[in-house]
């Protein structure tokens, strides 16, 4: 291991940069690691691929670039000092490990000279920050790498680098200071330029076959009729395309649903077709408050305001508290019980990812203790384990079982007989998501809900209990006019000078049943962008910008 020692011009400019302010280091550093990192402190350098230090050469410098769907555009950076002696200047008082949690690097990204986006990366990016002076870290890959350098790439794709790319080359350039999140602090501190790197990019859009634009002609169904209606065929052309390129991934199926319940699109994307059964995860636990409705309905639960003590004894499972046997279904459906438990926490004891190791999902459930901060104020907070026990509490309830009673009362009445159901360890379905459905089924759920709880004419769902579940009962915290039913979601989507008010079904990958309440709209979007930060987003984006000022426009 080298020394470090102002052996190189740019080591001495950074060395010149930082004197005037620079504390004693607080952490011993992997210092300079060989010549290469020394004649490039203070570079961030572009790969063609991922090249280990050790061989890595001034030629593989890239100085252009031509990216595609198939690149492994790659960066190195070189630093001359580690994160934690970088936020060390910043705030000499805090600690190592106060440091650690406290920030990270922050990234910005430059197009022909203007900022396009910038963000301070989360404290938990993987690196090794205490010592590290040069990584490795991918933009873009071809193997599937689960990576928070990608993410942050599609960030910045996703937030102006998109538009900012057009065709053509682009002066594509880096940079990364030191950021620190001080507690009672109102913005970030950002420390001075640590490492920066440019080069050309070059941008080619393929030309794509015209069936992939085109809008696709719908084949007859036994159960939708055909719309008269027209559309912008335009806009969802170039949604299409926009699908084609991969500028909205993973992408499976778009149905739209129009007045009289009449098939107005009908799109599929990336192998998917009309018999796909499509995995829509989180959806399902909408399903499971239809269940519910149909059980209160048929007499075989009194109502929604039954508490868990009357269907376990509590006793026989772990932190029993009188608070506990108290709570509702309606706290269930509503996401907020007083279990101590939330999906969005994953240090939180009832995090779903701490029931799906267990052998017993409803045991998992029971077992929690309460949370007394949610006993001083309830408010909403997903828990998927919750809705395990509104299933198990179904299954335990109607005649022959969930699974006979969802296929009796919902499914068959409404034509959909090909689905496939996932089960938890006790043989139970699993009314936390997994239901696999094709596109149209999907779309007979969505209007079911709009037509008030009738298929066909038939009565399927009490329309009390749709209006129910279609209505704020909760606000979401930290987003902004987004409500709660029961097990479904609301939120406003905005098209020129009007907004729309929208129910909808949720599921991880950008999974959706949309239905609206002041039109005579369903919608439907499948996706498989499982776990991707961009799931959920591009699927608004599609909404606002191409869908809805497509169907709108008559």
């Amino acid at each position: 291991m080298l020394k470090i020692l102002p052996k190189s011009f740019a080591f001495f400019l950074l060395a010149i940069q930082y004197a005037a302010a620079q504390m004693p280091d607080l952490v011993k550093t992997d210092g300079i690691r060989n010549k290469i990192h020394q004649d490039n402190v203070g570079r961030i350098v572009f790969m063609a691929r991922n090249i280990p230090i050790d061989s890595l050469s001034q030629k593989d410098f890239l100085k252009e670039y031509t990216l595609t769907k198939k690149s492994n555009l790659n960066i190195r950076v070189f630093l001359a000092n580690s994160i934690i002696n970088y936020q060390h200047n910043l705030a000499p008082s805090l600690s190592e490990e106060q440091l650690r949690t406290s920030g990270n690097y922050q990234f910005r990204f430059f197009v022909d000279d203007r900022l396009i986006y910038s963000e301070n990366i989360h404290y938990g990016c993987g690196l090794k920050k205490s010592t590290t002076t040069t990584f490795r870290v991918p933009l873009t890959d071809t193997s599937g790498a689960d990576f928070w350098s990608i993410y942050l790439f599609d960030r910045f794709k996703d937030n102006g680098g998109r538009q900012a790319l057009t065709d053509g080359t682009h002066r594509f350039r880096i940079e990364m200071r030191p950021y620190l999140n001080i507690e009672n602090a109102s913005t970030p501190i950002v420390g001075d330029l640590i490492a920066k790197g440019e080069l050309d990019l070059i941008i080619q859009t393929p030309p794509l076959p015209k069936n992939l634009i085109d809008v696709q002609k719908i084949k007859p169904s036994a159960d939708f009729e055909i719309a008269a209606s027209d559309c912008d065929t335009q806009k969802i052309k170039e949604l299409n395309r926009q699908i084609a390129l991969e500028n909205f991934r993973q992408i499976t199926s778009i149905v739209v649903v129009v007045k009289n319940g009449k098939l107005l699109l009908e799109e599929y994307f990336n192998g998917a077709d009309r018999n796909t059964l499509h995995d829509t995860r989180s959806v399902g636990k909408s399903f499971t408050s239809a269940f519910m409705g149909m059980a209160i309905s048929d007499g075989f639960i009194k109502n929604e305001n039954q508490v868990l003590g009357d269907f376990y004894e509590l006793r026989k499972f772990a932190n029993y508290s009188d608070e506990k046997a108290k709570i509702t279904l309606k706290d269930l459906l509503t996401m907020s019980s007083i279990f101590d438990g939330s999906d969005q926490n994953s240090e939180s004891p009832g995090n779903e990812e701490n029931m799906y190791p267990t052998d017993n999902w409803m045991k998992f459930a029971l077992d929690l203790p309460i949370d007394p901060k949610k006993q001083k104020q309830k408010h909403w907070d997903y828990f998927t384990a919750g809705v395990v026990l509104l299933g198990d509490i179904l299954d335990k309830s109607v005649a022959d079982g969930l699974e006979k009673y969802a296929d009796k009362k919902l499914f068959k009445p409404m034509g959909i007989t090909d689905y496939k159901w996932e089960y938890t360890p006790q043989k139970v379905v699993n009314t936390a998501g997994g239901l696999r459905m094709n596109s149209l089924d999907l779309a007979k759920i969505g209007q079911l809900y709009q037509n008030g709880g009738l298929w066909k004419g038939k009565r399927i769902l009490p329309k009390k209990w749709v209006d129910a579940s279609l209505s704020s009962q909760l606000p979401i915290p930290d987003r902004d006019h987004e409500f709660y039913g029961y097990l479904f979601w609301n939120k406003t989507y905005k098209v020129g000078d009007k907004t729309y008010d929208v129910f909808y079904c949720a599921g991880n990958g950008g999974n959706k049943i949309f239905i609206f309440k002041d039109l005579p709209l369903t919608v439907v979007v499948t996706a498989t962008a499982f776990n991707r930060p961009y799931a959920h987003p591009q699927v608004d984006t599609i909404m606002q910008e191409y869908v809805l000022p497509a169907v709108l426009k008559n």
